[in-house]
């Protein structure tokens, strides 16, 4: 293994295992507000919030959990796109809700997700 390829695998590690925590952290926080408090948030409703916290929360699981089981890698590639997705829904969100300026860190983290699902996607990084 070269040392580029090597440098590439811990950056990719490093870099997913922060975007797991954030994911974690995110969606686990959702699960536990009470619904009221998701309805005052948000203009989404709170069972849709819940909804993409499970998704979170499952996501950031994806992230980290196939490659340290070294089971079906191929699933960390299609977490990272889905939570693309939901990064996605999020910087429209934010930049239709509270302006263009709040939308700039989910659009970092979605950049960074698409960046975990290119790189595991790359044949010589996908193991772990």
């Amino acid at each position: 293994m070269s040392a580029s390829t090597r440098s590439s695998r811990i950056a990719l590690w490093t870099l997913q295992s922060v975007l797991a925590a954030l994911f974690l952290f995110a969606g686990y926080a959702k699960l536990a507000m009470p619904m009221a408090d998701l309805a005052r948030m948000s203009p989404l409703s709170p069972a849709f919030l819940k909804f993409i916290a499970i998704c979170e929360v499952l996501g950031g699981l994806g992230l980290v959990l196939p490659g340290v089981f070294r089971v079906r890698l191929g699933l960390t590639s299609l977490a990272a796109a889905g939570l693309m997705i939901i990064m996605l829904g999020a910087v429209i969100v934010s930049a239709m809700t509270q302006g263009f300026a709040s939308a700039a860190f989910p659009l970092v983290v979605g950049a960074l997700v698409t960046f975990v699902a290119v790189g595991r996607k790359t044949p010589s990084l996908r193991t772990a």
